[in-house]
Parts: C-alpha cells; structure tokens; sequence
C-alpha cells in the first residue's frame, strides 16, 4: 500500500492539484516579490541563488508530477515552464525601482529547473510510483 504522502505528491489521482498549486505559488512569488522590501527581508535569511534554486526546483518537481505523458514530455514541459515563468517573474521585476531584472536569476531558475528534471527522471525511470501516461 502507498503511503497517503507519495499518494498526494507522486500519483495521477492529484496530479491536477499539484500542478494549480504550482501555478499558485508562481503568483505567490510575483505579489510576494513585488513587495518594498520583501526581498530584502528575505536576503537575510537566504542568498538569492538559493532562493531561486528552491523555488523554482520545487515549482519543476509540482509540475513535472503535475503533468500528463511520458517522462521525457513531461520534463520538457516542466522546463519551459519554468523558463518562461523565470522569464515573466524578471521582466515583472524591471517595473519596480527597487527590484531589477536579472538575466544570472533566469539562468539560475532555468537550471535549477533542468537539474530538477533530470532527477525525476532518473527516479521515476527507476521507481515508476504513478502511472506514465
């Protein structure tokens, strides 16, 4: 029997949630971020690389298993995703005079997206856990 936590974060039967969820949290990232002095408060506690790199892998994984097709599908649509996402939270960023638009922040969210891809594909090529299709 599946655990109720790889029910919920690995199977088909949630896979539509995990993947509004992703979207969510996106939106969450853009309001949150577009605070006056959100991210500096948040600089204390994390570097941006860091931030970027959790953020935008945990986004890659809820899509990835949010998503529909086989493996390989499915990463290439959790990568683009993620790189136009990466793309629309910088260029968001260039309207505000207290944020700017980093090209090093895409290129860090777009890598973390394939790094995280790379992983659930490896892993769900080995522990096939939710049906592929």
């Amino acid at each position: 029997m599946r655990s109720q936590l790889t029910q919920l974060l690995l199977t088909s039967s949630h896979a539509r949630l995990r993947y509004w969820t992703a979207i969510a949290l996106y939106l969450l990232i853009l309001i949150l971020g577009s605070i006056p002095g959100a991210r500096a408060d948040i600089g204390t506690v994390a570097s941006g690389i860091v931030l970027h790199s959790c953020a935008y892998a945990g986004l890659t994984f809820l899509i990835f298993t949010g998503g529909s097709g086989g493996i390989w599908p499915r990463a290439a649509k959790a990568v683009l995703t993620i790189m136009l996402m990466g793309a629309l939270d910088e260029f968001v960023q260039s309207f505000f005079p207290y944020r700017h638009a980093s090209v090093g922040d895409w290129m860090v969210d777009s890598n973390a997206a394939v790094l995280c891809s790379i992983v659930m594909v490896a892993l769900w090529r080995k522990y096939p856990l939710a049906p592929r299709g």
